[in-house]
């Protein structure tokens, strides 16, 4: 309430999407930990996650991983290193 005091009704929107950029780049340090955790046999017994949910699992946790380094790329290098990175992996240039 205090943000929308000082800069106004008008930067909501830009702050819940700041907000939720931030909560996606926190979401990989926590499900890492999670999956290692949660698949030892010694620390959770017959509780341990079975293989196809550790598959699932390490798949989802690469994505979001992954998805949020694509993100720290688009935003933080230049438009001409991307160029040439996305060109390599024939993938489309962001605007």
């Amino acid at each position: 309430m205090l943000v929308i005091g000082i800069f106004g009704e008008g930067k909501t929107t830009q702050l819940l999407v700041a907000s939720q950029v931030a909560l996606s780049m926190q979401l990989g340090f926590a499900v890492w930990p999670l999956m290692r955790f949660t698949g030892e046999r010694v620390k959770m017994g017959e509780f341990a996650n079975r293989v196809w949910l550790k598959i699932l699992g390490w798949a989802t946790a690469g994505i979001i991983i992954l998805l949020n380094l694509k993100l720290l790329l688009d935003t933080f290098l230049p438009a001409s290193v991307l160029k040439g990175f996305y060109g390599l992996l024939e993938l489309p240039v962001p605007s």
